[in-house]
């Protein structure tokens, strides 16, 4: 992250915008937020460049009926920057930190495919030398994720009134199951068109339509029917660095199986947590969280996890570096925009 990446108040006005609604247009969010439209657009496009913000399309591989998987590797010292990096250029692994003094790598999977996640976790990964250890985690029920980027740390920064005008029916992401039971089928039209939203989630109909090579009304329809079903959410990533969170950590917590819902449930509304699922294996809560500073992060841990019913055990481990989050590299805990992705109105 940059000097020049100050954010400043109405900056933060306008990301909550973006997390509330992160297609509208810079006249809408202008009228609502009681700006003016050029001054939106200048400060749109400054956040992007300086790597505090991007929109993106995410695809969602448990609406297409696959799993998704939380992995852990434990790496022979000198050997984790070069794995993490060939991890993070993966277009199946959409999120990848590095942890607990360098030797760890921990990723999430998103393979399309079933061939494709054994390829990665049953061949590849198994066999680099460099790899010590692995640990693969099936997530089996996710509490807040996704649009939950449309991060409870923002609350509060615009008016109810001012939500409202931007149409927020409160927050986006419920919890659901991870897999559902009816997976949709992707025409050719519509991966062309996820391409598109992949590396601009504010690219406009008509480039979609260009891009899907259809007209931007049967675009409208079928992106509303893809969000409808969760096929993709259009993700309002932020750089948490920027708006001073400055401690990271992956939590691993080992809860009673029957408190694992409301624990769950609990960390959702915690504004720390920018992450929650219940995992297969021995911890079965994993969450992410983003605090101030270690001191912050400890009196988190310690008091309100800490006081979670049903909690047996839980391992803290501070993220050292993120390589990708939400499919999207990282430099210096700025993110960086895909090369030819331009600013949209």
């Amino acid at each position: 992250m940059t000097e020049s990446a100050s954010v400043e108040p109405d900056d933060v006005r306008i990301i909550r915008a973006l997390q509330i609604a992160p297609r509208a247009s810079f006249a809408a969010i202008a009228s609502a937020l009681g700006l003016t439209e050029g001054a939106v657009n200048r400060r749109y496009r400054r956040l992007r460049a300086d790597g505090v913000i991007r929109v993106a399309g995410v695809v969602n591989p448990g609406a297409l009926g696959q799993s998704r998987w939380l992995v852990r590797l434990r790496c022979r010292p000198g050997s984790v920057a070069a794995i993490a990096e060939a991890l993070a250029k993966r277009a199946d692994v959409n999120w990848v930190a590095l942890s607990a003094a360098g030797c760890e790598i921990t990723c999430a999977t998103q393979s399309r495919t079933r061939e494709q996640r054994e390829d990665l976790l049953g061949q590849r990964l198994p066999r680099t030398a460099a790899v010590i250890d692995i640990n693969a985690f099936a997530m089996l029920r996710q509490f807040l994720g996704g649009r939950g980027h449309y991060w409870s740390a923002l609350e509060g920064t615009l008016s109810a009134e001012e939500e409202s005008a931007l149409g927020s029916g409160g927050p986006p992401f419920t919890e659901f199951p991870v897999v559902t039971r009816e997976p949709l089928r992707l025409t050719p039209e519509d991966e062309r068109m996820l391409d598109a939203l992949a590396a601009d989630g504010r690219a406009s109909l008509v480039d979609l339509a260009t891009a899907a090579d259809l007209t931007p009304g049967r675009v409208s329809r079928r992106l509303a029917v893809l969000l409808q079903h969760r096929v993709v959410h259009i993700d309002v990533e932020i750089a948490a660095a920027a708006l001073g969170y400055h401690a990271r950590a992956n939590l691993w917590l080992r809860v009673h199986p029957s408190a694992v819902k409301g624990a769950g449930r609990t960390l959702a509304q915690e504004p720390e947590v920018a992450f929650v699922a219940a995992i297969s294996g021995p911890w079965n809560i994993h969450a992410v969280a983003h605090c101030r500073d270690l001191d912050e992060l400890f009196e988190f841990t310690s008091d309100r996890i800490g006081s979670l019913t049903g909690l047996q055990s839980m391992e803290v481990s501070p993220v050292l570096r993120h390589i990708k989050q939400a499919g999207t590299r990282l430099s210096d805990d700025g993110l960086l925009q895909p090369s030819g992705a331009r600013a949209r109105r």
